[in-house]
C-alpha cells in the first residue's frame, strides 16, 4: 500500500481535500531533501579558536563568548558529544576562561581547519561511530570556520553553522563568510 499524503486548502470558505498517494518514486525524492534536522545521538559540537589572544581584535567578541557559555551548557546536560580546538596555544593562549572546556575533547592546531588527524580520529569515535551532524561555531567566520565547514561538507556531513557565535575581525568578512556558508550547503542558524 502506498503512503498517503493528505493537503488541505480554502477556497471560497469550503475547505477542499486532496488525497495524494506516493509512489515509492516519490519516496524516494522526499528523502533526497536536505532538511537540516539534528539528532541529539549522531550530532556534536565543534567550538573553533575562542582564544583569550582573540578577545581584544575579534568584532562583538563578548557577545560571541556568552552566546557559546549557553550553547556550550546545554550541550553538555544534553550529553553532546563537543570538539574544541586551539589555534597554536602557546602564543594565542588557551580556551577563554569563560567557557567551562574541562569535559570536552581540546585539540591544539596550526592549521586553519579544525579537522586535524586528532579531530578526525575523534569524529570517527563520537556518537557511537555515527556521527552525520556537526554544529559549528568559533572565529574567524572566514577563515578556520569556514574551512572546517567546507571541509566537513565535502565529508558528507551535515553542517550548521551558529550565527550569533561566530564572528571576525570585520563585519564583512563575517557576514560574506555566512554567504558563502549558505552556498555550500551549511545551515546558518542562532543559539
Amino acid at each position: 500500500m502506498s503512503p498517503i499524503f493528505i493537503h488541505y486548502e480554502y477556497e471560497h470558505d469550503i475547505p477542499q481535500l486532496t488525497l495524494y498517494f506516493i509512489t515509492t518514486k516519490m519516496t524516494s525524492a522526499f528523502s533526497q531533501v536536505k532538511l537540516g534536522s539534528l539528532d541529539q545521538e549522531t550530532s556534536a559540537l565543534f567550538i573553533c579558536d575562542l582564544q583569550e589572544k582573540f578577545s581584544s581584535v575579534i568584532s562583538h567578541f563578548p557577545q560571541v563568548i556568552e552566546n557559546t557559555k549557553k550553547l556550550l551548557e546545554g550541550c553538555k546536560l544534553l550529553k553532546i558529544p563537543i570538539i574544541v580546538t586551539e589555534q597554536y596555544p602557546k602564543g594565542l593562549g588557551k580556551t577563554v576562561s569563560d567557557l567551562d572546556v574541562k569535559e570536552c575533547h581540546v585539540v591544539a592546531k596550526t592549521l586553519f581547519n579544525m579537522l586535524v588527524p586528532e579531530v578526525l580520529n575523534l569524529t570517527q569515535s563520537i556518537c557511537d561511530k555515527n556521527l552525520k551532524s556537526v554544529v559549528l561555531l568559533g572565529v574567524e567566520a572566514h577563515v578556520c570556520v569556514e574551512q572546517t565547514a567546507i571541509d566537513l561538507v565535502s565529508r558528507g556531513f551535515t553542517v550548521h553553522v551558529v550565527a550569533d557565535c561566530c564572528s571576525s575581525r570585520s563585519q564583512e568578512d563575517r557576514f560574506l563568510a555566512f554567504q558563502r556558508l549558505k552556498q555550500i550547503g551549511c545551515y546558518i542558524t542562532y543559539k
